[in-house]
Order: C-alpha cells, then structure tokens, then sequence
C-alpha cells in the first residue's frame, strides 16, 4: 500500500490551524484522527460539537514519542515502558495514572488517561512540527464507521467553510484499518480495553504476564461503548453456514454482503451487491472499514456480513462488527 509522500508545506498549514485552536484531520497508521491542541481546553471541546461526542468520553492523546509518557502520567510502571519499547511507534494505546497536564475535557473527568505514539508519517511529521500532544479521537461522527481515508472524513465530517474541519491531511489509506489496542496499565494487572492488531498473545509475550479483561470498575476508553462503529444501513454478522438461507430469508429486501470469494461464489441467490472479503486477519482489517463505507454506499436494505474466523487474530475484528451490529439495530 502506497503512502503519499509528506508534504511539508500541508504540515506547516496544519501546525498554523491547530495553534490556533482549529481542527485538523490526520491520518494514522489504524484510522484518520480528527486532532487538536490537547492543551487547549476550547479546541478539544470543539473535537467533540463537531463529532457530537458525548463528553464523558475520552480522547486518546497522541504524542512524537515515549520521552512524552511522564509529562501526561504518574506513577508510571515499568510495564508501560515495556510496551512501549515493543510496540511504539504503532497501533497500542496505554491508559496510565493521568498527570495534572491531562485536561479533564481529554479524560472524561477519569484519573486516567490514554497514550499512543503513531506510527504514520504523516501523523509523525504533523506532531515533530507541532512540537505538543494532539488529542484525536476517529474524525467521524460519533458511532459512526470510522474513516480509513481522506475521502472518508470529507463525505462525513466535511471541510471548512461548509463542513466540521479546517483542514483534511490526505496521507492515503490507512495501513492498518481499524482503531488501536487499548490496554489499561493504571490497575494492578493489565486489562486489555479494546483489541486491535496489537494482539493479547503479543502483549503477554512482551509483558511476560497474562492479560486481564475488563470488569465494572475498569477506565472508560474510546471505541469501547456496546453501540459503536454503525454504518446507516442495518447490518447483521451471520454465521458462514447460515449465509444461505438468511439470504433466502431476505429475498424481498435489496443486500450488500461482505464474505470470502468462496463463500459468495457458492451462493445460490446472488446478493445486489457483494464484496469478496480477505481470508487475511490482516488485510480483512485493514479492508474492513473502507469495504463497510462501500455497502453502506449501496443504497441496500439490509447489510450482511459472514462471520469471520475465530481466534485471536480475529478478535478486533469480531470485536468491531460485533459493535457495528448494535449500533445500526439502535438507528432503526
């Protein structure tokens, strides 16, 4: 996948409008973040009017590098730099004690925070000009299909003076595809928030201890609401057995489906509209979210989905169609 090359002119635009408290959207290497000055209280408010955020949500500070963890939290473990030493720059995000520089607007009024070091060019070169933090959640509307490329956030977000953002960093598709790891570090075990392509097995391997998952009193973290990552139209995720006759069962509705070649080459009524999908974890990944833009595109009744494998490859995954699910079954 082919990353156009950093323009250091649309960098140093970008660096003008976020010293100034505008938005900006960038790409990283998991999705487009809509980013602003995470020191300035009045530009991460206006991250959550334009995504129509709730406020006790919070946003995931992105910062150049790991010499940035001990400005932005306290008490931090030897386990956060460990992680960090493996997988920064890239798709992990820690949740660490939050120091008195994280904005309670950043939080979500939480004792913590989350921390994450892209990996992107372009999102490297926009915080090395920067010289500061950006707080930059995905740059859609809230519980909407997050963006993979510039197109994506044009189309929802929009640019100014008609749309939500001031300026829109093109830096291609996005090479990962779907949101980061989040794995808590403020407790006194890790708890993986969020799967991603960060897998359990590789921060267990890093950590050399076991990898909890979340109970009721773990921090809330972004992308991790029941209702999430929806497209407009319904979608439902069924089993690869049941594809068949659930399309049967549909007949008199117009459907889009996403399943392996195999799969719909095998299908004995043909959906109105298909996409063959990756028998790849990785690439069904990083397809996932431009092929659901595609479908939710098609002017379809109905959005099917076949369930991918299991395992913990496929956990992300199962994880975002599983919240996609909810989410479009909320709208109707």
């Amino acid at each position: 996948m082919d990353t156009p090359t950093v323009d250091s002119t649309r960098i140093a635009q970008a660096v003008e409008v976020l010293k100034r408290g505008g938005l900006v959207a960038v790409p990283t290497e998991t999705v487009y973040g809509l980013a602003a000055d995470a020191t300035n209280e009045a530009a991460v408010r206006a991250i959550f009017a334009a995504k129509g955020r709730p406020a006790d949500h919070p946003v995931i500070v992105h910062v150049a590098d790991a010499n940035a963890i001990d400005d932005w939290a306290r008490d931090v473990p030897e386990s956060a730099r460990a992680l960090a030493a493996a997988f920064w720059p890239g798709p992990l995000t820690l949740v660490l004690k939050r120091s008195p520089r994280a904005l309670d607007v950043v939080t979500g009024g939480q004792d913590t925070v989350g921390l994450r070091c892209p990996a992107h060019p372009w999102a490297q070169a926009l915080l090395q000009a920067f010289g500061g933090a950006l707080a930059a959640p995905s740059a859609n509307r809230f519980g909407r299909l997050s963006p993979t490329t510039a197109e994506h956030v044009r189309a929802d977000l929009g640019e100014k003076p008609a749309g939500a953002v001031d300026l829109i960093l093109d830096g291609g598709a996005c090479p990962v595809g779907i949101e980061s790891t989040i794995v808590d570090l403020s407790g006194a075990q890790p708890t993986l928030l969020r799967p991603g392509s960060v897998t359990r097995m590789a921060l267990e391997q890093a950590l050399g201890t076991p990898v909890a998952d979340p109970d009721a009193d773990a921090p809330r973290a972004s992308g991790t609401l029941e209702r999430h990552y929806a497209p407009r139209t319904p979608l439902e995720v069924v089993p690869v057995d049941r594809l068949g006759s659930r399309l049967a069962a549909l007949f008199h509705l117009r459907v889009a489906v996403l399943a392996p070649a195999a799969v719909l080459q095998a299908l004995r009524a043909q959906p109105a509209v298909e996409i063959p999908a990756s028998e790849d974890p990785v690439a069904y990944a990083r397809e996932l979210y431009a092929d659901l833009h595609q479908l939710d595109q098609a002017a379809a009744d109905r959005i099917v989905v076949s369930a991918p494998p299991t395992g913990g490859e496929w956990a992300a995954v199962h994880d975002r169609l599983r919240r996609a699910q909810a989410g479009s079954r909320a709208r109707h």
